[in-house]
């Protein structure tokens, strides 16, 4: 027969529980630090303090009346702290100050002349801090140069090694906008308009040339050698001279001034001005536009005129507008290099040129179909 039990009897085991608990917890806490402690108060007490050699420590150059007196400002000596005697087993620190207070350490730090260990230790009082003058070549440009010197102030390199940007360098080019086939009337012939030049990014030398090509034989030509000088960022000054050819005419030559260049909103412009012998003046214009359809399709309208400010009836020219062209061109560009195209153009002669044309048999005005290459190396 089981015999109950009282809640009572519950309590007083379940209280009796909960001290046995509580003392183990209170010896597992204080104990075993306590005993931690004593271990390691056992290893330092082990050290032998014998062998180190504390009159080898020369603290007699520290300044105690300066340490003092930094003690004095902080408070740190006052009549109610009692200092330390001083440590008998160091005989070579008697005069050091122990008190308490951390405002000494400082001070003494400070003050300290030398502290040398063995008889030739470190001699904290030949310590300098950073600073001073700089060396007299800190700032020379060529003083870490390896050698590589600055040559009468242009280069920082020597001669046989300085740069070369790319606006020093000269380059050259062929270019013909115009090598093409042109019918009309019933007539064929071939037509060429190009330029060739050599030089820099501000100076070139170019050759021009246009002209016409029939049966073999060139029909007309006009040839100019200028020097280009660049002005601006997209516009170039012409100087040169211009020689005219014609077949069965008498050849002219010419002073040639002019410009070209980018016009605002991607106009091409081209004009010059030429003066000749017997006060013979003439004035050529020229103009083209590139309308995209797509990235390599597009199609390129342009106008020329040519004006003169005299009549030369040997080669059939009036004074003021004698001639005016324009065409529109359907170009597409297998490369930036390489441009076929087919097109249409219009012809016409005004004033005395119409009438000089008419007495030749020739039209006033035409249309010709051209289908040609422009193309540039």
């Amino acid at each position: 027969m089981k015999r109950a039990i009282s809640p009572s009897s519950t309590y007083i085991m379940n209280h009796s529980l909960k001290k046995k608990l509580l003392a183990a917890a209170v010896v597992t806490i204080g104990v075993i630090p306590m005993f931690a402690y004593a271990q390691a108060s056992m290893d330092h007490g082990s050290m032998d303090m014998s062998t180190m050699d504390h009159s080898s420590m020369d603290m007699s150059n520290m300044d105690h009346e300066a340490g003092t007196a930094q003690a004095k400002d902080h408070g740190a000596t006052k009549p109610s702290q009692k200092q330390t005697s001083p440590d008998k087993t160091m005989p070579a620190m008697q005069g050091m100050t122990h008190d308490a207070s951390p405002s000494n350490v400082p001070a003494a730090a400070h003050n300290m002349g030398s502290m040398s260990q063995g008889g030739g230790g470190m001699d904290h009082g030949a310590m300098q801090m950073q600073g001073g003058s700089a060396p007299p070549d800190a700032r020379d440009p060529n003083g870490y140069s390896d050698g590589y010197v600055r040559n009468a102030g242009k280069y920082a390199l020597p001669p046989s090694e300085a740069l070369v940007m790319s606006d020093m360098h000269n380059f050259g080019s062929v270019t013909f906008d115009r090598l093409e086939y042109v019918r009309a009337r019933g007539n064929e012939w071939a037509a060429y308009e190009g330029e060739a030049w050599y030089g820099g990014t501000y100076n070139r030398a170019a050759l021009k040339a246009e002209g016409e090509v029939a049966s073999g034989k060139l029909r007309e030509s006009k040839t100019q050698l200028l020097w280009h000088h660049a002005i601006a960022t997209f516009w170039d000054t012409e100087l040169g001279v211009r020689f005219d050819y014609g077949q069965g005419e008498p050849n002219r030559q010419w002073l040639a001034f002019g410009f070209k260049g980018l016009a605002p909103y991607w106009f091409d412009v081209d004009a010059t001005a030429y003066v000749g012998p017997s006060g013979r003046t003439a004035l050529w214009l020229k103009t083209s536009y590139d309308i995209l359809l797509t990235q390599k399709l597009y199609l390129q309208p342009s106008v020329e005129a040519n004006i003169y400010g005299k009549d030369d009836e040997r080669r059939g020219i009036g004074s003021g507008v004698s001639d005016g062209t324009a065409g529109l061109r359907l170009k597409y560009e297998v490369t930036r290099q390489f441009v076929p195209y087919v097109g249409v153009e219009w012809s016409g002669k005004f004033g005395k040129t119409a009438d000089y044309a008419r007495a030749e048999g020739e039209p006033k005005q035409e249309t010709r179909f051209v289908a040609g290459l422009s193309f540039r190396f």
